[in-house]
C-alpha cells in the first residue's frame, strides 16, 4: 500500500488525531487528502464524513483515516455512500478483521476513546493488511447493493 493517496478528515473533536496519523502517513511515503478539518473550532462531522465517501467514491484516495470523538458519527456519515466501507477501530485487532474480513477502505477512530500510539500502530495495520477474499467476497459484495424494500 506504500505511496498510494490516503485521506483524511475529521470533525474538531478529532483534529489532533488526525494530524498525528497525517504525518505518520507522510513520514511512510503516502500522498495524503486532506479534506479537513483545519483547527479545534466547532464543525459538524457529518460535513467530513461525507467529503471523505465522495473521495473515495470518486477514486481521488484509494483509503481513508476518520477522526472524530467517538468515530462513530462521521463514519455513519461516510458509510451512507455504497462505495464506502468504514469501520470503527479501537484496537490492531479491530483494525486488521476489518481489512480480513470486511475490506474496510476507511479507518475511524474515536479520539476521546483511543490512545495516540494504539491508533498509530491499528492505522499501520489497517493499512498493511490485505483482504482475505474466499468466503468473505461475496458477504462483501452484498454491502454495496441497495436493500430491497
Amino acid at each position: 500500500m506504500a505511496g498510494a493517496t490516503i485521506a483524511v478528515a475529521s470533525d474538531h473533536a478529532g483534529f489532533d488525531l488526525k494530524e498525528v496519523l497525517k504525518r505518520d502517513l507522510q513520514q511512510a511515503g503516502h500522498e495524503v487528502l486532506d479534506l479537513g478539518t483545519t483547527s479545534t473550532a466547532s464543525v459538524d462531522y457529518p460535513d467530513f464524513g461525507n467529503a471523505m465517501a465522495e473521495a473515495i467514491a470518486s477514486g481521488q484516495a484509494a483509503r481513508g483515516v476518520l477522526v472524530c470523538g467517538s468515530g462513530i458519527g462521521i463514519s455513519i456519515a461516510a458509510n451512507r455512500n455504497p462505495k464506502v466501507r468504514a469501520a470503527l477501530a479501537h484496537d490492531v485487532t479491530s483494525a486488521r478483521l476489518s481489512r480480513e474480513h470486511n475490506d474496510a477502505n476507511v479507518v475511524a477512530f474515536g479520539q476521546r476513546l483511543i490512545g495516540v500510539e494504539t491508533a498509530r500502530e491499528a492505522l499501520k495495520v489497517f493499512l498493511d493488511t490485505p483482504f482475505a477474499g474466499g468466503r468473505h467476497a461475496d458477504r462483501v459484495a452484498k454491502l454495496s447493493k441497495e436493500l430491497s424494500r
